[in-house]
């Protein structure tokens, strides 16, 4: 029985998020489970590194599984390439150690969150930005960053239940903004359930002077949810890149 390294990219604008549920077959982990067993001739079930949300998208999702019938990565990569939906992409498959595990094995994580605050146009990338077009203050967004890195409890920014601990560390936030997109890069240890959505909500929030790196110390100090800033839309975020 081997272990295998899968990593995948995809658009999720038409799916429930990356986590199988139920009897729920629009998921990504559905889709890609389904196409790996129809390949292999084999049930197969993988384990994903980061459970994405509906309408979220991945430029690089790593996944690991275990099968007793794959022979030849090559020519089974070429079969899900083959098979899998236009918006699944599969970039690699190879043998891994037998103790890698897609999640358990993960350093650190960056997600993207592209911010269009601008009122031009923009068609063709409408699915992947979202339209915000109100000035910002960049230093002001700098600042709130500043005081989102480093390791706390980020109860405060999450929308999840958990009964296991919520202190993550945000290793550094970077902004590049070109006049009409703001990219917004998050790199850490881990996040909890729309961790990445609600920070970029608050900075954007700071931008309009609305939020300042005062307030996000006393969403760190009080664990309320409703001292932080709005969840911005899923269409923006991008799990960009994992680090093992």
């Amino acid at each position: 029985m081997g272990n295998y390294k899968l990593v995948l990219c995809y658009d999720g604008s038409r799916y429930a998020g990356w986590q199988r549920q139920g009897n729920a077959e629009n998921t990504i982990q559905h889709r890609v489970e389904q196409t790996l067993s129809r390949v292999l001739s084999e049930p197969v079930q993988i384990s994903g590194c980061g459970r994405t949300d509906a309408g979220v998208h991945a430029r690089m999702q790593v996944c690991s599984f275990r099968s007793a019938n794959l022979s030849d990565p090559e020519e089974t990569l070429s079969q899900l390439r083959k098979y899998l939906p236009e918006d699944i992409g599969a970039v690699s498959l190879t043998e891994a150690p037998d103790r890698f595990h897609a999640r358990l094995s993960c350093r650190e994580k960056t997600y993207r969150y592209r911010v269009w605050h601008t009122d031009a146009p923009n068609v063709f990338e409408r699915k992947y930005v979202y339209p915000f077009p109100e000035p910002l203050d960049l230093s002001a967004v700098r600042k709130a960053a500043d005081a989102l890195e480093g390791t706390h409890d980020f109860a405060g920014f999450s929308t999840g239940h958990t009964k296991k601990s919520t202190v993550r560390t945000v290793r550094r936030i970077l902004l590049n903004d070109d006049g009409q997109e703001l990219t917004l890069s998050f790199t850490g240890d881990g996040f909890l359930y729309h961790m990445v959505r609600i920070m970029t909500g608050t900075l954007l929030e700071a931008g309009l002077g609305r939020k300042s790196a005062a307030d996000i110390a006393d969403v760190f100090l009080k664990k309320d949810r409703s001292l932080a800033g709005f969840t911005a839309p899923a269409q923006g975020l991008i799990l960009w890149e994992i680090q093992y």
